[in-house]
This record gives structure tokens, sequence and C-alpha cells, in this order.
């Protein structure tokens, strides 16, 4: 039962609650800048496509849902950005090092078992000072939401398919080896601290 949920009803929950109107505004932030050949990790059903930049010349998509890689058909079909389904797993990319110009990551390092090999999967195929565009949900900045999300993880990761709320994004990607250019940390708007805290910005690889 767990596993029909996880393949075939938390995409369809995440298509629908990732794509609130409300998410758009940050979407279209972390994917500023884009250009060139990136690499999208966790691309879910599509929702950031619409966002890609004119300078965008391909996207290779890494996403282990067939439900979520069908759920993304529409927006596939309307983006002139040539996009393919080119990886199953975040932390076993299956490219070249020094491949791509940039990388993207939107509510994705959450829910990646071992999210610390991924990113060094990212940085790996990542070109020199190519950068990662990222907006994660993580550790509040709070101690007093920290408490409510320890409460609450357990219940999340059942949930969400092993979603985390505790995960220390900044930390992570430094201890990966990328050096972090620009930070936005903040609270989303109109839900729970403890499900939104958030950290928006760019990281360069080395």
């Amino acid at each position: 039962m767990m596993g029909f949920y996880g393949e075939q009803v938390v995409p369809r929950i995440i298509n629908v609650l990732c794509g609130m109107k409300e998410a758009e505004e940050l979407r279209r932030r972390v994917c500023e800048g884009l250009e060139g050949e990136v690499l999208e990790i966790g691309f879910g059903s599509g929702l950031n496509v619409p966002f890609y930049p004119a300078a965008v010349t391909r996207v290779d998509a890494v996403e282990p849902s067939d439900v979520g890689w069908k759920l993304a058909g529409k927006r596939l079909a309307a983006t002139t950005v040539p996009v393919q389904r080119a990886g199953l797993d975040g932390q076993s990319l299956p490219f070249a090092d020094h491949t791509y110009d940039a990388a993207l990551s939107t509510w994705t390092l959450c829910t990646i078992p071992d999210a610390d090999t991924a990113l060094r999967e990212v940085r790996r195929v990542l070109k020199p000072g190519g950068t990662l565009h990222f907006v994660e949900h993580g550790r509040a900045p709070d101690e007093k939401v920290v408490r409510w999300q320890q409460r609450l993880e357990p219940l999340q990761e059942r949930l969400f398919d092993g979603c985390h709320l505790t995960r220390p994004i900044v930390d992570m990607l430094t201890g990966a080896g990328f050096t972090i250019t620009s930070l936005d940390v903040f609270y989303e708007k109109g839900g729970p601290k403890s499900m939104g805290a958030d950290s928006l910005g760019t990281a360069v690889a080395a």
C-alpha cells in the first residue's frame, strides 16, 4: 500500500500543493540567471518549466517518478526549451564531470535519501564556476519553530514519502563544496512556519 501511495498518490499531491500560485514568484526568482545547459534534479511534474529563461539551451531532468513525468506533459509541450528525462537518481548521476553550466533544485533536497551525496554529484557534473540555483525548505532559523519541526517530522516523512523538515540546507551545500553567493532565508507566506522555512539562493561549484 505504501508503495502504491508513494508511487501513484504522492506525485499528484505534490503537483497540486507545489503548483499553488504562492510558489510561482519563488520559482521565478530561483530560475533567474539560468543559462546554457542546465541539470534539474527533482524535476517532478515540471512546475519550473514555465520559468526557464530564454538563455537556457537545454534541460536534463532527473526524476524518478513516472507519474511525475507524465504530469509534466502539458508544460513540456508548451515550452520551447528542449527538456529530456535524463536520469532517475540524484545520488548517482549518469553524466560526465563538468557537463553543465548550471543546476536547479526546488524543494528537492528534503526528500532525497542521501542528499549530501546528491549535492556532491551535482557539483561533480557542473563546470568549474557553474551555479546551483536552489530554493529548499529545511531547518528553521528559530529554535521554537525547530522544536515543532522535530515533532512533526515523523508524520511529514510518512505523508510525503520521506520528506524531512529539519535538514540544514546551507550547511549541506557548503559541506558538499559549494560557495554560496546569494542567500535569502524566510518563511513562506500563508502556511505554518514549521513547513515553510525556506532558503533561496545560488551557490558556485569550485
